[in-house]
């Protein structure tokens, strides 16, 4: 069995326990701001300007499997864009666009009525994008700043980006800078499988 921490990154904080770049002025938070367990890594990263679900880890294998891109484990985002997709922006999302390195896999895209999510700190400016949209989007892969992109190929830039979900692993429940602790089992045919669940919901100050 290893031991999982599913964490909600807030906005504007790297996905690593240092900040390279300390030294050459102000200090951006780190995940040592929020989460005080010794030894754990990041399988994965999200941006500094993105939130959500951030998956860490002790066990090294665990944390490959997690962030292997032959595992093909689906992120799921929930995404505020600028304006209105119109269902051809939309399906386009569905077939795959051409980017700069490629075609991208098709994704699973649907409209959704609110985010349903903690207000971001601090929040999106209503005065400078009076119209924006909330969509959740599943890919499959993990090219640099993929979704935004995607919606910007398609004429919707992102506003606000935040992972909901990473294969079976859920936000759920957790607020910015809160992290819960789960239990796996063995893997299965390359896959770690969910075990039980820590319920406590843990908060660390940012320093």
């Amino acid at each position: 069995m290893s031991a999982l921490y599913l964490l909600h990154k807030p906005y504007r904080m790297l996905s690593q326990f240092t900040d390279p770049g300390a030294g050459d002025g102000e200090r951006r938070a780190t995940l040592a701001d929020v989460i005080d367990v010794p030894g754990i890594y990041a399988a994965g990263r999200l941006d500094y300007d993105s939130e959500g679900l951030l998956l860490l880890s002790d066990d090294g294998e665990l944390i490959h499997r997690i962030s292997d891109p032959r595992h093909k484990q689906p992120k799921t985002y929930r995404v505020q864009v600028e304006g209105h997709p119109s269902d051809a922006a939309l399906q386009a999302l569905r077939d795959g666009v051409r980017l700069k390195d490629g075609r991208t896999r098709p994704a699973k895209v649907r409209r959704l009525a609110a985010g349903g999510l903690p207000e971001r700190d601090p929040p999106l400016e209503a005065k400078r994008h009076p119209v924006t949209s909330w969509l959740e989007l599943t890919i499959s892969e993990g090219r640099n700043r993929q979704v935004r992109r995607m919606t910007a190929h398609v004429g919707h830039p992102t506003l606000r980006l935040v992972r909901v979900a990473i294969g079976p692993w859920r936000l759920d429940g957790l607020a910015p800078g809160e992290w819960r602790r789960e239990t796996l089992h063995a893997p299965r045919a390359g896959r770690p499988r969910p075990g039980g669940t820590t319920p406590t919901r843990h908060r660390g100050g940012r320093r």
